[in-house]
């Protein structure tokens, strides 16, 4: 205990000395999240400075071992240096999918020589990575999956297509499912590829939703050849790689990107409530809606106190397993009911799209609304994580 105190001194001093103004409250102008990758461009010099002082520390990544980019913190100073940040007003920005989801598989599967070539980059943000996983016709079914890869002497040949391929259309490298055999059990033929996206034959196009726009993607793949270095794992074995790395996806989904500063400058629920009701003080006049706020309020705090819970266990030493797919589940369904009734209490004054008397808020209300029903689907549908949750976390029959 005596020298985990004497780190969290260390790293106040640390912080007081090295945090930019700009990247401290109340001064804060961090984006909720740095991607990274090629194309990263920062508003704000002071972000960019606080993301390189941090990189040099080794604190996007702080558990990580050193040669892979980290700052081989112990799972207890890596707590105690989220709360000392916390404490102090900051935090890392950088968030990525390389890093909540495709190095923690890259750990446990690829060769020593594949973890130093990419987990170094993951860590300073210098590659951004897309998941090339749903296919057209093997979304649910994902194990349906027909993208091709056939061997090529030192390469793979890559024909086929991927879809919600978020980001896919400002990222540089891909992590993507591919059939290998197509003479065994579906499940038993597919291999893990690590893409390049700027190889030759590999096509992006972007995918409008119904909220007017939508990070997702379909990617095409046109006689790509791939580096045979660039398999992870065995061929025909990256089943096994692809369902530990949809369990990191699910953890990642349900902690969301941001929960330290989530919400940002956008108004509660309550104060949503107050303005539509014009009830600045007291109890709201509709005693149906304060029911529903107080339920979805108790619901967001049970939710939040749970995952912690799971999470300082998980930090302790023991993996998330299926039981992320109950946080995936609850998030996903909770998400849509705030959105939803956020909609409901502004009602037809939210009911726009464009204009330069419509406040910025009362549009984004809209297209959140729309967008949020999309959170039920990806990263599994509602019910897939149904099924995970009976058979594997409650030990069901089928």
């Amino acid at each position: 205990m005596e020298n985990l105190d004497s780190f969290r001194q260390e790293v106040r001093h640390w912080l007081e000395a090295n945090c930019p103004a700009g990247c401290r409250q109340p001064d804060n102008v961090m984006p909720d999240v740095v991607w990274g990758g090629r194309r990263q461009v920062f508003e704000h010099e002071d972000v960019q400075v606080w993301l390189e002082r941090l990189i040099e520390q080794g604190w996007t990544v702080p558990s990580w071992p050193k040669e892979y980019g980290g700052a081989g913190l112990s799972k207890d100073e890596e707590k105690a240096l989220r709360e000392e940040m916390h404490d102090f007003g900051t935090r890392s920005p950088l968030f990525s999918f390389g890093i909540g989801m495709l190095a923690p598989a890259l750990m446990e599967f690829a060769s020593e020589e594949q973890k130093r070539e990419h987990l170094p980059r993951i860590a300073r943000g210098e590659i951004r990575w897309c998941q090339g996983y749903s296919e057209p016709g093997a979304g649910s079914d994902l194990a349906g999956l027909q993208c091709r890869a056939v061997r090529d002497g030192d390469h793979y040949v890559v024909n086929g297509q991927k879809i919600w391929t978020s980001d896919a259309d400002v990222s540089d490298w891909i992590f993507c499912l591919v059939r290998t055999n197509t003479e065994v059990p579906k499940h038993e033929g597919i291999s893990f590829l690590l893409i390049d996206m700027e190889t030759e034959g590999v096509s992006t196009s972007p995918i409008e939703l119904i909220s007017g726009s939508s990070p997702f993607c379909q990617t095409f793949f046109d006689n790509v050849r791939v580096p045979a270095g660039n398999l992870i794992g065995e061929e025909n074995k990256g089943w096994t790689i692809a369902k530990r790395l949809l369990q990191h996806e699910r953890t990642m989904l349900a902690e969301g990107p941001r929960a330290s500063s989530a919400g940002g400058q956008r108004k509660s629920l309550l104060d949503v409530a107050r303005d539509a009701m014009n009830a600045p003080e007291g109890p709201l006049p509709d005693g149906g809606l304060r029911d529903e706020l107080v339920q979805f309020e108790m619901d967001r705090l049970c939710y939040g106190s749970t995952l912690k819970r799971t999470m300082d266990a998980v930090k302790a030493g023991r993996g998330m397993g299926p039981e992320s797919s109950m946080f995936k589940l609850f998030l996903s369904e909770m998400n849509q009911r705030g959105s939803d009734l956020r909609q409901r209490i502004v009602g037809t004054d939210s009911l726009v799209w464009a204009g330069e008397d419509c406040p910025e808020e009362e549009r984004q209300i809209t297209r959140e609304w729309l967008y949020g029903k999309a959170s039920t689907i990806l990263g599994g549908t509602s019910e897939i994580q149904l099924n995970i949750i009976s058979k594997r976390v409650l030990g069901l029959p089928d």
